[in-house]
């Protein structure tokens, strides 16, 4: 799809499926608990996702670089926020390594992206 880039990557598919996984995991949540952790790890997931798109369409590698440095935080937020989940026992441990080996991942990609970015700069 002509500019719109970051449509084709495989890293933004592996995010779009994780935002699925994780929407997945949060619905399960008690109703309290869905409202504050859920929406939370939920924001933290699509952020990822939001901010790759984002910096795609950036008129520079630095700043694109930028983006991706938030979709990783993002990524960390995500894994705190299910590792709470986990304590509380709203997911089992399998899940939530499951969960982790996706969003590691991702990390790796977006890592990879810096490092090719960081080469053109």
């Amino acid at each position: 799809m002509d500019g719109f880039r970051f449509l084709e990557w495989p890293v933004y598919a592996d995010a779009k499926d994780m935002v699925r996984s994780i929407f997945s995991v949060t619905n399960k949540f008690p109703q309290g608990l869905r409202i504050e952790l859920g929406s939370q790890i939920n924001r933290a997931a699509i952020s990822v996702l939001l901010n790759v798109a984002e910096g795609s369409g950036k008129n520079s590698d630095k700043d694109f670089s930028r983006f991706l440095n938030i979709a990783i935080g993002s990524i960390y937020e995500t894994v705190a926020g299910l590792d709470i989940a986990k304590d509380a026992e709203l997911i089992g441990e399998k899940e939530f390594s499951e969960l982790v080996k996706k969003l590691l991942s991702i990390a790796k990609q977006l890592g990879g992206f810096k490092k090719e970015l960081k080469r053109s700069l």
